[in-house]
């Protein structure tokens, strides 16, 4: 009886590692792109200096509750943006032929950007 509980509590706990943090990019950081964490109601970091073209973003979410991250040109358009990353989880998320120029990126979530959770992106 007692090998069978603990065959099942290693399974378990297989069953939940296999589960765990990639979110969308599973896996680390590649190689190259630009780490941004998200928390209520934050990104770190507040500002990002990058160069035109296609753009890598490795977003975490540290926060307790969903965040993405939607990047804004001057006019107000939309020109890129992630997926809803769940808390605790991470993904990758690629914005394509950004031209240089000041862009926000900010959540998109009810309130969130309103509460600050804004940031400047400046495209070389």
């Amino acid at each position: 009886m007692r090998l069978a509980a603990l065959a099942l509590l290693a399974g378990l706990l297989l069953g939940v590692s296999a589960c765990g943090g990639g979110g969308g990019g599973g896996g680390g950081q590649p190689s190259g792109s630009i780490k941004v964490t998200m928390t209520e109601f934050k990104f770190d970091p507040a500002s990002i200096d990058a160069k035109a073209g296609t753009l890598t973003f490795f977003l975490v979410n540290g926060g307790t509750i969903s965040h993405n991250m939607q990047i804004r040109d001057s006019s107000g358009t939309i020109v890129a943006g992630s997926e809803l990353i769940s808390a605790g989880d991470s993904s990758v998320f690629t914005a394509s032929h950004v031209a240089a120029g000041t862009y926000t990126y900010f959540c998109s979530q009810p309130g969130h950007e309103q509460s600050g959770m804004h940031g400047t992106l400046t495209v070389t």
